[in-house]
C-alpha cells in the first residue's frame, strides 16, 4: 500500500513540474511575436526552466520539481522595418528570441510526460480499488 501511494507521489510531482513547464511555454509562444514599443526598448525575452531533485521525507522518494525559472541570454534576431516605432537608425527592429518550433517541441515532449505520470497514477488507483475490492 505504501509503495502505491509512493507512487502516485511522484507522478504528482512530475504532473505539478510539467504544468509549470507548459505555464512557461506557453508565456513564450504568446510573447513570440512581441515588439518592442519605443526607441532602445527591449523586446520579450524567453523564459527557460531547470528540475531539480527534491527529498520527500514523508515517503523517502526522490520527486521532481522546478529549480528555477530563468531567460534565455541568447541574442535577440532584427528584421527589417524601418517604419516601426521601435526601429533603429538602420531600419531594424529587434525581435524576442523565441523560437515556436522549439517551443511546440517542448510543449508536447511536456503534454507527453504529463500523460504518461497521469496515466501512472490511473493504474495505481485501479490496483488500489482492485485490492480493497479483495478485502471487501
Amino acid at each position: 500500500m505504501d509503495d502505491v501511494l509512493r507512487t502516485m507521489r511522484i507522478s504528482a510531482a512530475g504532473m505539478r513540474t510539467q504544468g509549470t513547464r507548459l505555464r512557461v511555454i506557453s508565456e513564450n509562444v504568446a510573447n513570440a511575436d512581441s515588439l518592442p514599443t519605443g526607441p532602445g526598448d527591449l523586446p520579450y525575452r524567453r523564459k527557460t526552466i531547470s528540475f531539480k531533485n527534491e527529498l520527500d521525507r514523508a515517503t523517502g522518494a526522490d520527486l521532481v520539481g522546478v529549480e528555477k525559472i530563468g531567460v534565455d541570454a541568447s541574442a535577440f534576431p532584427s528584421r527589417y522595418e524601418p517604419g516601426h516605432p521601435a526601429a533603429d537608425a538602420a531600419g531594424y527592429v529587434l525581435t524576442p528570441n523565441v523560437n515556436t518550433l522549439i517551443e511546440m517541441t517542448d510543449m508536447r515532449e511536456a503534454e507527453r510526460s504529463y500523460e504518461a505520470n497521469l496515466n501512472v497514477i490511473k493504474a495505481s488507483k485501479a490496483m488500489l480499488n482492485e485490492t480493497i475490492d479483495v478485502l471487501r
